[in-house]
């Protein structure tokens, strides 16, 4: 499906698709949500659920369903979106895996998607400290300096945040702790990941 991949400088043009992938992420199954966004973080979200802790950085586009049944109606029967008029109106497809060792920031900014993606999201796991931590925070540490303290910090706490831009500037996420690994945890809002959902946003500029 290579009008839904994102292109790269290095690359030369568009990937070799959506479809060459860990495939996409199980359409319609996400919780109800208020907004479409909202919905697709939540699906998204549940996807990482399924597959566990200490999982790779995963990268999805979010393509108009509707466009997707009309332009590529074989990819959406496999998705099981063929029939489902009342289906997401988003659909997350999980694009190839990132490159082992890339620097995200350094990935995200060769990323470059077609017209036909509406938005993107990512999942990705990290170690973030409690608020009541953070006046305790060495001054001058370098990225991976702080990176190493926080590992070693007692009150460190492992989170899986799914971020999703749109191109008209839509933004939500979804954070949840490894130690409060339910649904009913996930905490979810727009800014929640600011860095992380303007690298998205930057991928969809020109």
């Amino acid at each position: 499906m290579s009008n839904v991949s994102p292109s790269t400088p290095s690359a030369g043009g568009p990937s070799e698709g959506a479809s060459g992938g860990s495939g996409p992420a199980p359409a319609g199954s996400g919780p109800l949500a208020a907004s479409p966004l909202t919905r697709a973080v939540l699906e998204i979200d549940e996807y990482a659920s399924g597959l566990g802790w200490d999982q790779p950085a995963r990268l999805f586009a979010l393509v108009d369903t509707a466009r997707l049944r009309s332009q590529e109606p074989g990819l959406a029967a496999q998705l099981g979106l063929d029939g489902d008029e009342n289906g997401p109106v988003l659909t997350p497809v999980e694009q190839d895996e990132i490159p082992a060792g890339t620097a995200l920031d350094e990935f995200l900014a060769t990323i470059a998607w077609p017209d036909a993606v509406a938005g993107c999201a990512l999942t990705v796991e990290r170690l973030m400290l409690p608020p009541s931590a953070e006046a305790s925070v060495p001054d001058n540490l370098d990225k991976k300096s702080l990176a190493k303290w926080v590992a070693a910090h007692p009150d460190r706490q492992e989170v899986r945040m799914t971020v999703a831009v749109l191109r008209d500037g839509a933004r939500e996420s979804a954070l949840r702790l490894r130690a409060k690994d339910s649904p009913n945890e996930v905490l979810t809002g727009s800014d929640l990941v600011p860095g992380l959902a303007e690298a998205l946003a930057a991928t969809f500029e020109s």
